[in-house]
């Protein structure tokens, strides 16, 4: 349990000391690459690392689905069923919102 909160703290002190460019030099993501448009994903590490600094307002325009990643992600150190309905869910929603986004 002990091992879990501390992976968990360094996981948000990591978010928290990491800064990525607003308007990234290079996009990796090969989806935008193809297409042009956004996929489900893109900006979420600047959100994630938004979030843990505490700026809502610019996690929300690089992605809107952001906190709901943010718990996501810290979700993994919980046990149980609410993280596997929150991962179900979360990757439902995830889904949905990148069909929303190519259009």
């Amino acid at each position: 349990m002990l091992g879990r909160a501390a992976a968990a703290m360094a996981l948000f002190a990591a978010l928290c000391c990491f800064s990525v460019p607003a308007s990234p030099a290079v996009r990796l993501c090969v989806f935008h690459w193809l297409t042009g448009r956004p996929c489900p994903l893109c900006g979420l590490t600047r959100a994630l690392c938004a979030l843990a600094k505490g700026h809502w307002a610019d996690a929300m325009h690089f992605n809107a689905l952001s906190p709901l990643a943010f718990v996501m992600l810290f979700a993994l150190f919980w046990n149980g069923r609410v993280r596997q309905w929150l991962w179900t869910g979360g990757v439902g929603a995830f889904a949905v919102y990148g069909v929303w986004r190519l259009f």
